[in-house]
């Protein structure tokens, strides 16, 4: 009996991490709404910010503004974008292995040199970054506790303002952006110095003939800020959105799980039970035939 006692332990168990984690569906489900609404709405606004600074291009050789300047690449900012919670599957250990493999890739002699640093947006990736002694820049995650365009660009102020005073001389970022609940598209760009956008011949042809007021200069000196901050906010909203999407998915494969194992250990309980019954019915029946005897 004390094998039976223990199946129906786990059973037990098994069920009430089946109803949490169906509750954690739900609740993730709610939010992923909510931040796939974000997104998709900003998508267009930062599409279009794009296409007319693709169509300045051309232009931009003279445009006095820092954020565009090449320099060789000495010292490296990587901004990765990650999530404060896990249980969301392999979210945060693939934004990880992305940033990794950016560094091991493309700065492995910077970061020989101790020149590559981290700003990292998430608790999980600030906490693996500074457990394996990386330079990370500040503490950036109660930004989702709010996550507004304000909010995220005082982080883009104080990237722009490090790469302006050359304490980076290059800055990728490395997210997550999201496609839908189930799949997260691992995402690595530039986002300074800000690239320029190539036209080809047929996409001049198309091109809007646009009447710049009050000159090209000024238009180019605010649009080029703009476009880096709306870049940062966008990778944080897909993000959020796909972190979402990933545990949602997560916790449905993980109540799928608890349903299978829940099938198994009350297979297994019967099976104990009916054997406990025909061993008791046996001691019964030996020992009527002994007392008869």
């Amino acid at each position: 009996m004390a094998n039976l006692k223990e199946v129906r332990i786990r059973i037990s168990s098994v069920q009430s991490t089946q109803q949490i984690t169906k509750a954690m569906k739900m609740v993730s489900a709610a939010k992923l709404k909510r931040a796939t609404n974000a997104i998709v709405q900003l998508r267009p606004y930062a599409t279009k910010l794009k296409e007319i600074l693709g169509n300045l291009s051309a232009n931009l050789e003279g445009s006095s503004s820092p954020y565009i300047e090449e320099r060789e690449p000495n010292k490296v900012l990587i901004v990765v974008v990650s999530s404060n919670r896990g249980l969301a599957g392999a979210f945060n250990m693939n934004v990880i292995k992305t940033t990794n493999n950016l560094i091991a890739e493309k700065y492995s002699e910077q970061y020989k040199n101790g020149k590559v640093s981290i700003l990292s947006i998430g608790k999980k990736t600030q906490d693996f970054y500074e457990k394996r002694s990386y330079t990370v820049i500040g503490n950036n995650n109660g930004v989702y506790a709010d996550l507004t365009f304000g909010n995220v660009t005082k982080i883009t102020d104080a990237i722009m303002a490090g790469f302006k005073n050359g304490d980076y001389d290059k800055v990728e970022l490395v997210y997550n952006r999201f496609k839908n609940a189930a799949v997260q598209i691992l995402t690595t760009e530039q986002l300074l110095p800000l690239p320029k956008t190539e036209v080809s011949k047929e996409e001049v042809k198309h091109q809007v003939d646009y009447i710049l007021e009050p000159s090209q200069e000024e238009i180019v000196k605010e649009l080029i800020p703009k476009s880096i901050k709306i870049q940062l906010y966008k990778a944080v909203l897909d993000s959020h959105a796909a972190e979402h999407g990933a545990r949602m998915t997560s916790m449905d494969k993980a109540t799928e799980n608890a349903g299978e194992l829940l099938k198994a250990l009350k297979l297994s309980y019967n099976q104990a039970r009916q054997a406990a019954i025909t061993t008791e019915l046996s001691e019964i029946v030996s020992g009527a035939a002994a007392l008869n005897g």
